[in-house]
């Protein structure tokens, strides 16, 4: 192990507020790796801020009305604090509008151009002749080529899934002025990808140890070829080009936020004391670097940022990158446009962090995309955290305090139950370890919840309640026992349940600053006082979880009457009607395209032929759900490669107000012409 850690969390957008997509994605799971490793004694920090660049930034300022500095400095400080009410433990929480933010990025950028890094190309971009403003990529929207939806957005189509380019659309529009833009040439710095891939798919080959998803998505890059990319961009917000000549041009916020993470080490050093102690984490081949992020950043993390690291030639490079997956919502896709999501400030105002910490934490997303649903939180808290944690804890402490004046008993003539029971400290101590360094934060979850069961079984089998008269031997060496086991636990537990572990360490007369070395079968001594306190865990109710899932629906608009319709398009005449081709298909095959967030890759049977089309169906349909459906699928469209796939046509589907998809299905006979 290296000699201390450096971890940082994706900066979060500072134009909406925390999520729950936010904390499975990278937030919770850093947070609970670096409590395991303080709790190890390792010298570890952690690191995160708000990503204050960028079209999201601007795009909520124009919406209100307001500045984007006013933007940024209400969500940075709303953000933080709700991030400290939680529990995240950052060492420092950073901004990137901050002026050491700009000297660093700024400075960063020059050496990389100062040592030829860079290439400069003149290239046209989609220009507002009323505003006298190059348009970013999502200040444009059109028709999508591919699937013909009406308001994709320069970057992406929404409704496909197609990476798009703003002069691709058809039918162009500015966000701004509702303009039709104009073509007009303009000159930014480029990454030269293609010419640095060799450096990098030689690094990439060399990583062990990294998840499979993380791997596979950057292996489909690599393998489809990386293309040069733009460092900077026509704008006004941002961090400033440090050149002549780049009047109005800012640095691109995927090239400038990463470094982000640098600019607030430093701001870090310079709270300790020690301005250089930066470079201790950031330049030391000493330091392990990891950075936690959700799946949408893992080519950012992992081949871009590592490159510049690479070329600037100071600097460390990441140790692991453990990206999640994407978190659902009762089975749906978050959308905090369309009200579909949990936020943390709404949910603290109703429940203890660390009930959340604990649900969350067993369903994170960590190899595929998981769902958090309001009747699982119900039964994870009542049949966990309260019947099996909740109850041993407090049968264990409640019935020394009553039987034995709050004194731990000595433990005599232990017999076989007893040794074994201690013995599972020891073996769950370094079973959770391994997990945790593997970074399977749910699987370091269970084994510390099955010490509780352990707990509760021994203790419900060994009937305290009858041998406290029978035999007070045997009552006194359950109730050491299970003290024993309980103060393991308020240790082993504290990186997720941070507020209940000390709590309970507190009821057991436990100093704070237990480390993981210190759990062992005799933690407490005998004779030891203890209080049984409160009860740790109170149990859901039903109505509770109703009263969530109405808020959630009403919020939303789900099962509303629908009273709106999406405007018929423009006229067309039969001849162009006529020329599409709809067939009766059977989806024989369907699987997922682990680099995207929305397609799936369908082999559909055509009868005279088969073909792969991609839909853009990942959020609401399972692969093995849709196999052996018959589809509707417009059969002559022109072959569109997407995510290195080509696809060739397109199956219909229907959409509803709330965003839900439905297949146009039939009886018919494959093959067969749809009217």
């Amino acid at each position: 192990m290296s000699k201390r850690t450096l971890v940082t969390s994706a900066l979060p957008y500072a134009n909406g507020p925390i999520h729950l997509g936010h904390l499975a994605g990278a937030y919770l799971p850093a947070d609970l790796f670096t409590r395991y490793r303080r709790l190890k004694g390792n010298d570890i920090i952690h690191i995160s801020g708000s990503d204050e660049h960028g079209v999201p930034i601007t795009i909520a300022a124009e919406k209100k009305g307001v500045s984007p500095q006013e933007i940024v400095d209400e969500f940075h400080e709303r953000n933080k604090k709700v991030f400290k009410e939680f529990g995240i433990e950052f060492d420092y929480y950073g901004r990137t509008s901050s002026p050491l933010h700009r000297e660093t990025s700024q400075e960063f950028f020059k050496t990389l151009n100062d040592k030829g890094i860079f290439i400069k190309k003149s290239e046209e971009q989609l220009y507002d002749n009323e505003i006298n403003m190059f348009l970013p990529d999502r200040y444009v929207t059109g028709t999508c080529p591919s699937c013909g939806h009406e308001e994709a957005y320069g970057d992406q189509c929404e409704k496909c899934g197609t990476s798009l380019s703003p002069v691709e659309l058809i039918n162009p529009k500015s966000v701004l002025t509702g303009n039709t833009p104009v073509s007009r040439e303009t000159e930014h710095w480029y990454l030269p990808l293609g010419k640095l891939q060799p450096e990098i798919e030689e690094w990439i080959n060399s990583r062990s140890g990294w998840k499979a998803n993380v791997m596979g998505q950057c292996k489909s890059w690599l393998k489809e070829g990386l293309n040069d990319r733009a460092v900077t961009r026509d704008l006004t917000w941002g961090v400033p080009v440090p050149l002549e000549g780049a009047e109005n041009k800012v640095l691109y916020v995927w090239f400038d936020a990463p470094i982000g993470y640098i600019s607030a080490t430093k701001e870090w050093a310079r709270e300790q004391g020690d301005e250089d102690l930066w470079k201790t984490y950031w330049q030391d081949s000493e330091t392990s670097l990891i950075h936690f992020i959700g799946k949408d950043n893992i080519v950012f993390h992992c081949l871009m940022f590592p490159l510049m690291l690479m070329k600037h030639e100071d600097y460390i490079l990441p140790e692991n990158v453990p990206a999640n997956e994407f978190l659902n919502l009762e089975g749906r896709k978050l959308s905090t446009s369309k009200g579909w999501a949990v936020w943390l400030e709404e949910y603290l105002k109703d429940y203890e962090p660390d009930l959340l910490r604990y649900v969350l934490g067993t369903t994170l997303p960590e190899t595929k995309d998981s769902d958090f649903a309001w009747k699982d939180f119900q039964i994870r808290i009542n049949s966990e955290l309260a019947d099996i944690l909740g109850n041993f804890v407090f049968r264990a402490l409640s019935f020394t305090d009553n039987f034995f004046d709050g004194m731990v008993p000595e433990l005599k003539n232990p017999g076989e139950k007893e040794i074994k029971a201690l013995e599972e400290i020891d073996k769950s101590k370094d079973r959770i370890s391994q997990s945790y360094e593997k970074f399977r934060f749910r699987e370091a979850i269970a084994e510390t919840m099955n010490l509780a069961r352990t707990g509760n079984k021994y203790f419900t089998e060994t009937e305290p309640w009858k041998t406290r008269k029978e035999d007070p031997e045997a009552c006194g060496n359950t109730l050491h026992v299970s003290i024993q086991i309980c103060a393991a636990l308020s240790v082993l537990f504290t990186p997720v349940l941070p507020q209940k572990m000390e709590r309970l360490r507190k009821n057991l007369g436990l100093k704070n600053g237990l480390l993981w070395d210190d759990v062992n079968q005799s933690m407490i001594k005998t004779g030891s006082k203890i209080s049984s306190g409160e009860i740790l865990f109170h149990k859901i109710e039903d109505e509770v979880v109703e009263a969530e899932l109405k808020k959630l629906k009403t919020r939303a608009g789900v099962g509303k009457t629908k009273t709106s319709y999406v405007p018929l398009k423009k006229t067309t005449d039969f001849k162009n009607f006529a020329s599409l081709d709809f067939r009766v298909g059977l989806i024989k095959n369907a699987e997922d395209i682990p680099d995207s967030d929305k397609l799936l890759k369908l082999t559909v049977d055509l009868g005279f032929e088969t073909r792969t089309i991609l839909s853009g169906i990942k959020k609401q349909y399972d692969p093995e759900a849709i196999t052996g459906k018959k589809v509707c699928v417009v059969a002559n469209l022109e072959p569109k490669k997407m995510m290195g796939i080509e696809s060739n046509g397109m199956v219909l589907m229907a959409e509803e107000e709330d965003g839900d998809l439905h297949f146009l299905s039939t009886d018919a006979k494959i093959g067969s012409p749809v009217f």
